[in-house]
């Protein structure tokens, strides 16, 4: 922790912006890259406050104002600014659209939205038009209205958003990224990956500890299970696509040289929140009574413009271990994160695996490299350093961010996409182009040699 605080404080804009920025070359900057980027925070549940956390270490950044409708977690925020020095915020969230207020303040700068699923397109489309920067949380969108809406709102406005998907930023997941781009795999073919997690203490809580294995939810319940439950009674889908299909897009070159061009989806039986319901509270608890439509295993097949096929699984209302089932495979050969095993056809011993670890250490990314230690402590074994550092050093030099919106379009379209060919049994849906013909043209980002 330390040496993270240390690293920040003493590292200039010209410094982390050069491994930030995508495609960007610098010349000297002016005299406003010693300026502090000026922040607002809208929803500070447990995610938003674990942002908070980061940001608060930053000596490049003033929190400014804070949005909450839960007062007892603008306490928590307001404690944690107090405590680390830093001026006391502006306090919003007298009522569920007290952020527009937020947004129309010359304090701040940019925001970083942490909020339920359902408010996230409309608190960024309203953060975009005010002029502000937008970190937005996964998912971005619900619907495929959503996902156009904030395309056609940064086209307008020329205001940055940036998905804060921190898989992107995994150690593993860039090793691999780096083993793609030096083509170690050959030629890619196909990919798997999914939220395969359990998430039914998550969903269900007795409202007297944050994760307590309870059977309620809604009103009667805390944190997240006060609203993700209901999706699972309302819809069919993959509504959490992206911590998977995220990284995979970047090793594909989605929107970049290659783009999702159809799709199909399947549902399972729903019996996981059910039984787990009966075993907890009782097969006469009131309950039990309710019908889940969302499938306990959903699978989305996805395929590419260059050909490329994609599996995604969402797997959360089950018991099982958590898996992100990454599974890259080209011409060459493949990595299984499953397993921890890759196989190189000519380097590895004829139809045997070799163990992943010793390919991740060889290819392991520059950024992890130079910076793994001060990402210590940061949340989700360091990935929450590197997405936050990621969308601060864009915001503060207003250019786009390394995972710009119309990847947030694109991986978010997979959820009504998904509802849609399962509600008609499997029918193939064309997919969006989000980028309206521009993914021909536009480059891949240059991960590799540190242009974020």
């Amino acid at each position: 922790m330390n040496s993270r605080r240390k690293f920040i404080k003493d590292t200039s804009v010209l410094g982390t912006g050069v491994f930030v920025a995508p495609g960007l070359t610098h010349d000297l900057l002016d005299g406003e890259q010693d300026a502090k980027l000026k922040m607002g925070l809208i929803g500070v549940g447990l995610r938003g406050t674990n942002h908070l956390k980061n940001l608060l270490l930053r000596k490049d950044v003033n929190i400014t104002a804070l949005c909450d409708i839960d007062e007892s977690r603008i306490e928590i925020a307001k404690d944690l600014i107090a405590k680390s020095g830093a001026k006391p915020a502006k306090i919003y969230g007298k009522n569920d659209y007290d952020y527009r207020n937020l947004l129309g303040t010359k304090e701040v700068d940019a925001v970083l939205i942490a909020t339920p699923w359902l408010w996230h397109t409309r608190m960024a489309v309203d953060a975009m038009r005010a002029g502000k920067y937008v970190g937005l949380e996964v998912s971005a969108a619900n619907t495929l209205e959503e996902c156009w809406d904030l395309v056609n709102v940064h086209e307008e406005t020329g205001t940055h958003l940036m998905i804060l998907e921190n898989v992107n930023y995994r150690r593993d997941v860039l090793a691999i990224l780096n083993m793609v781009r030096q083509n170690v795999f050959g030629e890619l073919v196909h990919f798997r990956c999914g939220y395969q997690h359990d998430l039914r203490e998550v969903k269900f809580n007795n409202g007297k500890q944050p994760y307590g294995g309870g059977v309620e939810f809604g009103e009667n319940a805390i944190s997240e299970a006060r609203w993700r439950t209901q999706h699972s009674i309302t819809r069919n889908a993959d509504v959490y696509p992206t911590h998977g299909v995220g990284p995979i897009a970047v090793m594909a070159d989605i929107n970049r040289g290659n783009r999702f061009v159809s799709m199909t989806a399947n549902a399972s039986k729903a019996i996981g929140l059910h039984n787990h319901i009966v075993k907890q509270g009782g097969k006469d608890h009131p309950n039990a009574k309710i019908k889940f439509k969302q499938g306990d295993v959903i699978t989305s097949t996805l395929e590419t413009a260059r050909g490329e096929t994609i599996i995604v699984t969402h797997d959360c209302n089950l018991p099982r271990p958590y898996s992100l089932g990454f599974r890259v495979q080209g011409a060459n050969g493949l990595w299984e994160v499953d397993g921890n095993r890759i196989y190189i056809e000519g380097k590895s011993e004829p139809h045997k695996w070799d163990k992943a670890d010793e390919w991740l250490q060889k290819y392991d990314h520059p950024l992890w490299k130079k910076y793994g230690e001060y990402a210590e402590g940061a949340g989700h074994g360091g990935m929450d350093f590197f997405v936050i550092n990621a969308f601060v050093e864009s915001a503060k030099l207003n250019i786009a961010p390394p995972l710009d919106v119309y990847d947030a379009a694109a991986w978010s379209a997979i959820t009504p996409l998904s509802e849609a060919s399962i509600e008609n049994n499997g029918t193939v849906q064309n997919f969006p182009d989000f980028t309206r013909g521009l993914w021909i043209k536009r480059k891949p980002y240059n991960w590799i040699n540190g242009n974020f």
